[in-house]
């Protein structure tokens, strides 16, 4: 490389330095105030619902045990041998490797509560999925919605009036295959989310090379989200969108009956995504972007897509008529009260909190590279119209997760000298999380 592209390299990656560095420290203020603010609303009795844990949802408290330990020296082989790993290994060992990371590190994460209160706890509650199991019956789709709002007796509990009923399907599903009770639920979900590791990975690659892929495994699978991974039901739908998202970006490469199939199954993983999440609809950007805007394969994504919608409106539930359903009865209740001003701020304090400060500082290195530009963009843009609509308030640290690996599939650009010292911040802000916020989830 000459003197003259040697110089021009460094004038870019210095302006992308210093405003990842400050967009990082702004962060972290954004974190206090938005902490701050919310504890003063609180005081003043406006309604905000997370447990004095602001910007994030659950209550403070400190916990050092022996675990904690195990988590420190976790984060320091992962700091070590995790790079050295996504650099040698053969591909697929490697996206192998990066799930079983990924596993380990929520579970050890979620191990500092206990195998109770860490895991199966968080999936007995009178709100979750598992309370209402037995209210499903043969005629299921057809009365779902009216239970939403507690029409026809039927009165769901708020996760499952919260979601399309996929997401209650799933482990009623389980249930029925014999995986029952908290535990198998809890196995589920945390697998789920590990899973969903690989599928991103191999977007990566398929639309900006192995390379690239490489440099952000050790990212995706160790990030701060993690926290949220074990236990939550969204890890469930983070896998399918992912891998949804990750069959059209391989289809997108092929021009064979093989890639018509991958374009049609990513189409039904993505339709089967709407019925778990209603949120899930703003992953369509990011859908396009991994087509590469090919038409043959959107148009059999779409008709994947099409399929689920039609099958699930046959069955009895209308997916727009949920929607209309579950926003009625949010604005009803206690949630519909949360000041959506604040919630505006908090959630992007939150989300910086989850993707973490390697995520934040790498995002204006995206423009560098033009397919990592379009993945965190459309990531970007859609949990910018859930903020600004106000389609989430509060908790997004959870409800987010879907959208939170593409985000950080811009480390990929980050400098190779200071790696290492992100990925160590990355896994300070985990561990810091998880010992002095009790998270619901």
């Amino acid at each position: 490389m000459s003197d003259t592209a040697r110089a021009s390299q460094t004038r870019i990656r210095r302006p992308a330095r210093a405003s990842g560095l400050g967009l990082v420290l702004g962060a972290g203020l954004l974190v206090a105030l938005t902490r701050w603010w919310g504890l003063s609303l609180e005081r003043h009795g406006t309604v905000i619902l997370l447990a004095h844990g602001e910007p994030l949802m659950g209550p403070v408290a400190v916990r050092i045990n022996a675990v904690t330990v195990g988590l420190v020296l976790f984060a320091a082989a992962a700091i070590v041998w995790s790079p050295v790993c996504a650099a040698r290994l053969r591909w697929r060992p490697l996206l192998a490797a990066a799930a079983l990371v990924g596993l380990a590190w929520s579970v050890a994460l979620a191990s500092v509560d206990g195998i109770h209160r860490g895991f199966t706890a968080r999936l007995t509650g009178r709100d979750e999925y598992l309370h209402d199991l037995p209210l499903v019956g043969d005629n299921f789709l057809h009365v779902f919605s009216g239970g939403i709002q507690g029409h026809d007796a039927l009165q769901w509990t708020t996760h499952v009036a919260g979601h399309p009923p996929g997401a209650l399907l799933t482990f009623w599903a389980l249930d029925q295959l014999g995986f029952s009770g908290p535990g198998a639920a809890a196995a589920f979900c945390v697998f789920a989310g590990a899973l969903a590791i690989p599928a991103v990975l191999v977007t990566v690659r398929s639309l900006a090379g192995e390379h690239l892929a490489r440099q952000t495994a050790p990212f995706v699978a160790l990030l701060p989200a993690a926290v949220w991974i074990a236990v939550s039901a969204d890890a469930w739908f983070l896998c399918v969108s992912a891998w949804g998202i990750a069959l059209l970006a391989l289809a997108s490469a092929r021009r064979d009956a093989v890639g018509h199939l991958q374009a049609l199954g990513g189409g039904l993983l993505l339709g089967s995504a709407l019925f778990l999440s209603y949120g899930l609809v703003l992953l369509a950007p990011l859908a396009v972007v991994a087509a590469r805007r090919r038409i043959s394969v959107l148009l059999l994504g779409a008709v994947g897509v099409a399929a689920v919608v039609v099958a699930f409106r046959a069955g009895g539930f209308w997916w727009l008529d949920g929607l209309a359903q579950t926003r009625a009865r949010v604005a009803s209740g206690d949630a519909g009260n949360r000041p959506y001003a604040y919630f505006v701020v908090a959630n992007i304090a939150a989300l910086a909190i989850a993707v973490g400060p390697a995520t934040v500082a790498a995002l204006p290195r995206i423009r560098q590279q033009s397919a990592v530009r379009w993945l965190a963009g459309g990531a970007l843009l859609g949990v910018a119209i859930a903020d600004i609509t106000g389609l989430s308030r509060g908790e997004v640290e959870r409800i987010w997760l879907p959208f939170m690996p593409w985000l950080a599939v811009a480390t990929a650009l980050l400098p190779v000298r200071g790696r290492r010292w992100w990925l160590a911040a990355q896994l300070i802000v985990a561990i810091s999380v998880q010992t002095t916020v009790v998270s619901l989830w």
